[in-house]
């Protein structure tokens, strides 16, 4: 029964909750909030999203770019590089972006009449974004259960689990990881020296799985 709406970037993570659920969701939507990435990952869940069949949808949110400070809202030039452990990552936090996208999904979603939103945080973001954190997911879930006639619950599936468990679900699926993006930078390739890009060597070396993806270092 597709009764689900899926916040989908374009990255790993999502991409593999796109379609390990896929039979249960109606709609897809992405965030397009002046990331740098944009342009790189966007493109990837439409893509996905075609093939399965599911509808997709961009909503803009460029009063992030404008009000909200990150560096992941400020130019490639300005993520740093290194391990998400490392402090130098909080400056990749986008305030609160979990909560506003959402809150945005259950509108949307009780306005289709549809109960559930699927996001894919995972449990390596712990360390650093605190919209990610189960107590988070939990606390969003009672508001959005309180807040809506039809009690749209969040499913967050992958909170306990790590990248490397992900990388081995989707590999099972059959999904070509290099038909995704996780870079927080825009270059031609992966950088291969940002968190999210260590993040993601990391989990296929953990996995023991052969990365597809492109590396510029």
């Amino acid at each position: 029964m597709k009764d689900s709406i899926i916040i989908v970037s374009g990255g790993l993570d999502s991409i593999t909750l796109l379609h390990q659920k896929a039979n249960t969701i109606a709609l897809a939507i992405s965030f397009d909030y002046g990331q740098n990435h944009a342009s790189k990952e966007l493109p990837f869940a439409a893509l996905h999203c075609k093939r399965l069949g599911i509808r997709h949808i961009v909503i803009p949110l460029q009063f992030m770019h404008e009000y909200f400070k990150s560096s992941l809202l400020e130019g490639s030039d300005k993520i740093p590089e290194g391990h998400y452990e490392e402090d130098n990552m909080k400056s990749t936090v986008v305030p609160f972006r979990n909560g506003i996208m959402l809150a945005i999904a259950a509108g949307i979603a009780e306005s289709h009449h549809l109960n559930r939103i699927y996001i894919a945080n995972h449990g390596g973001d712990h360390t650093i974004y605190p919209d990610c954190r189960p107590e988070f997911i939990d606390a969003m879930t009672a508001a959005t259960q309180a807040g809506t006639f039809n009690n749209t619950r969040i499913e967050a599936a992958f909170t306990n689990i790590t990248k490397a468990d992900i990388v081995s679900i989707g590999t099972k699926l059959g999904i070509d990881y290099a038909e995704t993006w996780s870079c927080y930078k825009d270059g031609n390739h992966h950088c291969g020296k940002c968190g999210t890009c260590v993040e993601r060597k990391e989990a296929f070396q953990q996995a023991g799985i052969d990365d597809p993806t492109e590396y510029e270092a």
